[in-house]
C-alpha cells in the first residue's frame, strides 16, 4: 500500500554538448517520482527536456500537470494499471504520465519480488547497444567522435542530422568506416516532404533506416515520402499510441518503429506497440531520452523483449555521465545487462542524488 509520494527536481552535467536539429543539450534538468511504502520505493523519472523542442511537453510542464492533474487522482491502492485508465481523459502530457506510471509500476513489482523485464515479457540477459551522435562542429570532428565510439564497443551508429549537414556527414562515415558499420540516421523532424529528393540521396549509403525526417503531424506525408525514398523509414515522433503505430503501418508510412515508453505514456503502453510489431513482424528498437540509471534500467527491461531486432539507444552510463546517480551501467562486448532484481532492478545511490537535488517535495495523498 503506498504512503507517500515525493517529487524530486536535480540536475546532471552531460559529458559533452549533445546537438541535434532543433538545438543544444549540456546538462540534463530531471523530474524524479518517487512511491513509498512498507519500506519500499519504486522509481519514476520523467524524459522531458527543458525545453519544448523535441516534445511540447517539457520539464516544468510536467510537474504542473502532476500536480494539478495526475497526483490527485493517486490513493493508496492505486496500481500503474488503474492510474493508467484514471487519466485517459486528460489528453496528451504522455511524460507526465510515464514518469508516474513507471514509479506505480516498480513500486507494486519491488513489492511482488518481480523485475520489470519478467512482467514486461523479456526473453534476453543482454541487450544489443547502439550509440546516438550529436551534430559535430565539423567532419574530422564527427569521424574522431565516431571511432571513439566504434573503439568503445558500440554495435550501432546513429548520427543526427539537419539541413546542411547530411549527405556529406553520412557520406564520409560510410567511406571511412565501410560497409560492415550499422550505420542510421535521425533528422528530428527538420526536413520538409519537398526534400524528398535529396532525402532519397541516402540511399545510396546503405543505412539501417531514416528516422522521423518529417514533422511529427506529417504521418501520411512520411507515407508519400517512403515511395520516393528506398532506404526504410522509422517513425519516433509520431508514435504516441499502439493505435497511431498500427495507423502509420497501414497506410505504409514507416516499416520500423523507435518505441520510447516516455513519449507513448509508460511501459504498459510500450509493450502493446512492441506487440503489435512483433505480431506483424515488424522491426522495432528502443529509443533514448538522455535518462539517467533509473530511466535507463527500465529502458532495459523493455529492450529485452523478443521483438526489438535492433540495436537500441540505450547506451552506457558514460556515454552521458561522468557519474550516474545509480551504479553505471557498463558496455561489454557491445551490450549492456539487462537488471534482474524485484522492479527496475537498480536503486539509487542516495548520497549523490541528494547532492545533485534542487528540492524534494512530500506529496500528501487525501484517499
Amino acid at each position: 500500500m503506498i504512503s507517500g509520494i515525493r517529487l524530486r527536481r536535480a540536475h546532471i552535467d552531460l559529458v559533452t554538448p549533445f546537438r541535434t536539429s532543433f538545438g543544444v543539450e549540456t546538462a540534463r534538468d530531471l523530474l524524479y517520482v518517487e512511491v513509498s511504502g512498507g519500506g519500499l520505493t519504486g522509481w519514476g523519472e520523467c524524459v522531458a527536456m527543458s525545453e519544448p523542442m523535441y516534445s511540447s511537453e517539457y520539464v516544468d510542464g510536467c510537474e504542473e500537470v502532476l500536480r494539478r492533474y495526475m497526483l490527485p487522482l493517486v490513493h493508496r491502492n492505486t496500481t500503474a494499471e488503474s492510474f493508467t485508465d484514471s487519466v485517459r481523459g486528460i489528453r496528451g502530457h504522455y511524460m507526465a504520465k510515464a514518469v508516474l506510471e513507471t514509479a506505480l509500476l516498480d513500486f507494486r513489482l519491488r513489492s511482488d519480488g518481480m523485475s520489470l523485464g519478467t512482467f514486461l515479457g523479456a526473453t534476453q540477459t543482454r541487450v544489443r547497444s547502439g550509440v546516438s551522435v550529436g551534430i559535430q562542429p565539423s567532419i574530422d570532428e564527427l569521424l574522431g567522435v565516431v571511432q571513439g565510439y566504434i573503439n568503445d564497443g558500440y554495435l550501432r551508429i546513429k548520427l543526427k542530422i539537419k539541413p546542411g549537414f547530411d549527405l556529406e556527414p553520412v557520406r564520409a562515415v560510410r567511406t571511412t568506416f565501410g560497409d560492415d558499420l550499422l550505420l542510421q540516421v535521425d533528422a528530428n523532424s527538420a526536413y520538409q516532404l519537398s526534400d524528398a529528393e535529396h532525402l532519397a540521396k541516402l540511399d545510396e549509403f546503405n543505412l539501417l533506416l531514416i528516422e522521423q525526417p518529417l514533422p511529427e503531424e506529417q504521418v501520411a506525408s512520411h507515407a508519400q515520402l517512403a515511395r520516393v525514398v528506398r532506404t526504410p523509414m522509422c517513425l519516433d515522433e509520431s508514435i504516441l499510441s499502439v493505435e497511431v503505430a498500427r495507423e502509420a503501418l497501414d497506410i505504409g508510412a514507416c516499416s520500423i518503429i523507435n518505441i520510447k515508453p516516455g513519449r507513448v505514456g509508460g511501459y504498459l503502453e510500450a509493450k502493446k506497440i512492441h506487440d503489435l510489431c512483433f505480431e506483424r513482424g515488424v522491426a522495432a528498437w528502443c529509443g533514448g531520452m538522455l535518462e539517467t540509471g533509473i530511466g535507463r534500467a527500465a529502458n532495459l527491461a523493455l529492450a529485452a523483449l523478443p521483438g526489438f531486432t535492433l540495436p537500441g539507444d540505450t547506451s552506457a552510463s558514460a556515454r552521458y555521465f561522468a557519474r550516474d546517480v545509480t551504479t553505471p551501467f557498463i558496455l561489454r562486448d557491445g551490450h549492456l545487462d539487462v537488471p534482474t532484481g524485484p522492479g527496475i532492478g537498480i536503486d539509487p545511490d542516495m548520497d549523490y542524488l541528494d547532492s545533485i537535488t534542487d528540492r524534494a517535495d512530500e506529496i500528501v495523498l487525501t484517499k
